[in-house]
């Protein structure tokens, strides 16, 4: 059975992880709502620029992945579109280029807004994006994945979009990128859980690999703890109202994905938990962002 070409791209693109790019955006943007400083033109470029910039990102992957040879024959995951003959090298390569283009194009009006400290951002976004798997230290293949997307899909995207609403910088803003970033780790940790067993074989460094499975379902229980604890750290702290509690609603679906990944055995059913985790991360962050506008 042939497959589209729309269908192939859009496989490609993962928009499975897309919630990793749009919740951090959501998440600062309504702080900034709460603080009487929204803008929703630079709301807007923000986050069509995090999600060209994600997007960029996994055809970077794919590409990266095709020449280091880390998508074996095997693969349990979600086919990797160059390395399944797919997409052609070339076509991967411009793919990427052209969609990080897009986003540095579309991200001037973010520096026009914000000045340079937004083009720097922007660049170093654009920069890691690439190097988390291509050049000559892959941060994904040496352990440093995780802290990578803590950084750029948490702190850097959260205090970001809050500043090109605000023109200044938050505290509030520092504290409530935790969860975001802690949920986008999440999406990493069940894609290394999953992968452990060909990450060792392809010479893949990740947390999983370096530490162990049990390092990993620890991680992502921790991890969930965290996005957790942060409401109430901000009610405690502040004089916040009861709704930015609203994220303990989500607690029944965040227990089941971990129980799923403490005891399923199954690597191959990971696939649906990644997508669950990240279905489950946009619940979380409408309810912390619906919490943070009503505080």
């Amino acid at each position: 059975m042939k497959i589209s070409k729309f269908k192939i791209w859009l496989s490609a693109a993962r928009p499975q992880t897309l919630s990793a790019a749009f919740v951090p955006i959501l998440i600062g943007a309504s702080l900034a709502w709460n603080h009487d400083l929204f803008r929703w033109d630079t709301s807007a470029v923000a986050l069509l620029c995090a999600f060209l910039i994600q997007i960029g990102t996994n055809f970077a992957n794919d590409y990266y992945g095709y020449l280091k040879g880390a998508d074996a024959d095997g693969r349990i995951g979600f086919i990797r579109a160059t390395s399944a003959g797919l997409v052609s090298p070339e076509s991967m390569f411009r793919a990427t280029v052209i969609t990080m283009a897009l986003a540095f194009i579309l991200g001037l009006y973010l520096v026009w807004t914000g000045g340079w400290i937004i083009l720097v951002i922007g660049l170093l976004s654009i920069l890691f994006g690439i190097l988390y798997t291509g050049g000559p230290f892959p941060l994904g293949y040496n352990g440093l994945g995780d802290l990578f997307v803590f950084i750029f899909f948490g702190i850097v995207a959260v205090m970001g979009t809050y500043y090109v609403n605000a023109l200044q910088w938050s505290m509030g803003s520092l504290i409530a990128s935790i969860p975001a970033g802690a949920l986008s780790v999440n999406i990493l940790v069940v894609n290394n859980l999953r992968d452990v067993e060909q990450d060792r074989i392809t010479g893949k460094r990740t947390l999983g690999v370096l530490l162990g499975e049990k390092a990993l379902k620890f991680e992502y229980s921790l991890l969930t703890l965290l996005a957790y604890l942060t409401p109430f750290w901000i009610w405690s702290y502040s004089d916040a109202s009861v709704l930015i509690l609203l994220p303990l609603i989500s607690i029944p679906l965040s227990y089941k994905l971990n129980q799923h990944i403490l005891k399923k055995k199954k690597k191959k059913s990971l696939n649906r938990t990644l997508e669950k985790t990240a279905q489950f991360m946009v619940v979380y962050g409408v309810l912390f962002s619906l919490g943070l506008i009503f505080m």
